[in-house]
């Protein structure tokens, strides 16, 4: 299960939480500077066309950054995983307030749409569940609806079963239960432990005889 956002560009149902680059505000100086230089530049001269060209270059730079990010990414997420879900996420809408930059700086959709092709590609299953799934209202231990939470709340308690809880963990494992998908409460991938072999079941015979079930080899 991953859970998108902007103080942590993803965070996976088994607690792992990546950093969001910010490629864009990193980079925001620079392209401001080449910007003003480009506006001080007569229309039609030389100059302002190559001063139009380090414009596109600095913004293609900051494309490029932010793709290589996606791709490293969602790389390793479909190989070290069978299933991966996320959340429907309102791009558009969230790309009308005040944290559009943030948003497009994230560039979520085109994260999302790598993951559906490589999960594609190397057979795993991609699920997406639907945008008003109450993935940050509901108490991953115990399953309660426990209500809306300002932003500000990054941890919050359980009423119902006290769990202490990560808002953004316990999205990210919510989305992969509405997917389907086995966690355990913690957020931990649930994986098959090894079966110890039952006594008489393999061994070696005291003559040195391999056997089975007891039994001994010819």
């Amino acid at each position: 299960g991953i859970d998108l956002g902007l103080t942590h560009f993803a965070v996976l149902s088994d607690g792992t939480k990546i950093d969001s680059p910010r490629f864009l505000r990193r980079a925001e100086k620079k392209l401001k500077r080449e910007q003003r230089r480009l506006s001080r530049k007569a229309k039609g001269s030389s100059n302002r066309k190559k001063a139009r060209l380090k414009v596109a270059r600095a913004h293609a730079r900051v494309a490029d950054a932010r793709r290589e990010f996606h791709h490293r990414l969602s790389t390793k997420i479909i190989r070290e995983n069978q299933a991966v879900a996320v959340e429907d996420l309102a791009v558009k809408g969230l790309a009308r307030t005040r944290l559009a930059k943030s948003v497009h700086d994230a560039g979520w959709s085109a994260f999302v749409s790598m993951l559906e092709y490589k999960a594609a590609r190397y057979g795993r299953a991609f699920h997406r569940i639907g945008r008003f799934e109450p993935t940050s209202q509901v108490c991953s231990a115990c399953g309660v609806k426990d209500g809306p939470k300002p932003l500000c709340v990054r941890v919050w308690t359980c009423g119902a079963c006290g769990a202490v809880l990560d808002r953004d963990i316990n999205a990210a494992v919510n989305v992969a239960k509405a997917a389907g998908l086995a966690v355990s409460a913690c957020g931990a991938r649930v994986r098959p432990g090894l079966v110890p072999a039952q006594r008489g079941e393999a061994g070696t015979h005291r003559d040195g005889h391999p056997t089975v079930a007891g039994i001994p080899l010819p």
